[in-house]
């Protein structure tokens, strides 16, 4: 997944909140961490105030499923 895609996804996400989309927002994550690191994650995370709408950390790891 690209980060533009990536991005796109994670806005729809945080636009709507909740408990789903929280988890959403966490397999996207996860995926963007597979694929370009931590500081991607970490960068899109303050970019768009995931922190804020879901009290996911800049940080959080997605190591594994579950996580």
């Amino acid at each position: 997944m690209t980060l533009d895609k990536a991005r796109e996804l994670l806005r729809t996400q945080v636009s709507f909140g909740g408990g789903y989309n929280r988890h959403g927002t966490r397999l996207i994550l996860a995926e963007v961490a597979r694929e370009h690191g931590q500081q991607a994650v970490d960068a899109l995370i303050r970019e768009l105030g995931i922190d804020q709408v879901f009290g996911i950390a800049p940080g959080t790891r997605f190591d594994r499923a579950g996580s």
